[in-house]
């Protein structure tokens, strides 16, 4: 990186979130904790006895992103099966089911259970606020963040035909309740403590391939201003936030045991993303020629919001090399100044409990590598 001694002090290490080496959040589960939830399956282990697992685990994953220098901890979604819906099924109207037409990734992967909405959509309970209290609770030298998926996964994968018509004849009263119950879940979460939430919005990337909205089409979905309302609710949402709460958003292609589903640059949702939606931070998949190049980084706003380059991929072992990701830091910086740039591996390593194909040390040595070029580049975390 062509940085002087002076530039690295100037950048700094920042004082909020997003920090200059990050992660998205999940990480692979450790053998204690997948023995765990195998025997809470098989009727063999207590609800409590599962819970007291998982907490193990979850102050052994904190101390170990401390130790490696990470600024924000996460509880690795340790207590979760998938990303995306043991969260949404905990609002009210929404519930799981095995769909008969499964989402397939490529390689032929299919994803086994889906959303549909049987009720009212609304924020009845606290879902996952004592997940995120626990890592409040048990951190030391990190800022505890929480991870939840954005509000677009309840409507993206199943549309109208997913929704239940008699309760939602009007999909615009759909989207102003699943924008509503966002909002209160933030707060909630605000309430709670939280100053540091991403929001998992891979469906936005997903409006980015051709495919995606060919499928959306065939299935008789209006997909004209689907942008535009899924920011309008991600706006809804972010309104519950207090003060000094950082709203991230996470963007991918599909991450499911190292499988993927979407292509395509950011171009067409560039403005929308960086301009439209009043999230304070970005983290972008940028492993893969899947993700496009750096130019939509041009319509970043200039000062404040900060874009965290996913140039470390999840999805396998192999370990990237410094010169490598100094490189591409590097070629970012000549559409977004590199104060307003941060460094992450692309996705999750265990977007769901299985996880992706590498091992927990490969995982670590990857986390470790973000912390170490981003001392190199910007002079701190």
């Amino acid at each position: 990186m062509s940085m002087s001694g002076a530039a690295k002090d100037r950048v700094g290490p920042r004082g909020l979130p997003p920090f200059r080496a990050d992660h998205v959040g999940s990480l692979l589960r450790p053998r204690e904790l997948a023995e765990a939830r195998a025997a809470r399956k098989a009727g063999t282990l207590s609800a409590d006895a599962l819970r007291a697992a998982e907490d193990r685990c979850i102050q052994a994953a904190i101390r170990r992103q401390e130790e490696l220098g990470f600024r924000a901890a996460t509880d690795g979604e340790y207590r979760r099966a998938f990303w995306h819906f043991d969260f949404v099924s905990g609002l009210q109207g929404v519930e799981l089911y095995e769909p008969e037409q499964k989402v397939q990734f490529k390689g032929g992967l299919p994803l086994p259970l889906s959303l549909r909405v049987v009720g009212r959509i609304g924020w009845s309970k606290p879902v996952m606020v004592d997940d995120f209290r626990f890592v409040a609770g048990h951190v030391k030298s990190a800022v505890p963040k929480m991870t939840i998926p954005s509000p677009s996964v309840v409507h993206f994968r199943g549309g109208r035909q997913a929704i239940d018509p008699k309760t939602y004849p009007d999909l615009d009263m759909f989207f102003a309740d699943l924008g509503e119950a966002y909002c209160k879940a933030v707060a909630a979460f605000g309430a709670a403590g939280c100053r540091y939430l991403q929001l998992d919005e891979v469906n936005i990337a997903y409006l980015c391939d051709p495919e995606q909205i060919a499928g959306l089409k065939a299935r008789g979905e209006h997909v004209e201003n689907l942008l535009a309302i899924y920011a309008g609710m991600l706006n809804r949402a972010i309104e519950g936030r207090p003060d000094g709460m950082t709203i991230s958003m996470h963007l991918c292609r599909g991450n499911f045991r190292s499988h993927w589903v979407a292509s395509g640059g950011y171009e067409p949702v560039a403005d929308v993303l960086f301009n439209q939606i009043n999230s304070d931070a970005y983290f972008m998949e940028y492993d893969t020629e899947r993700a496009g190049g750096f130019e939509p980084l041009r319509f970043v706003p200039r000062g404040h919001k900060v874009v965290v380059l996913g140039l470390v991929t999840s999805k396998t072992g192999a370990l990237e090399t410094k010169d490598e990701l100094k490189r591409r830091i590097d070629q970012a910086a000549k559409y977004l100044p590199l104060e307003q740039l941060a460094l992450s591996p692309q996705c999750g390593f265990a977007s769901t409990e299985e996880g992706n194909t590498l091992t927990e040390d490969e995982q670590w040595a990857k986390l470790q590598l973000c912390i170490d070029v981003a001392r190199e580049v910007w002079g701190g975390i």
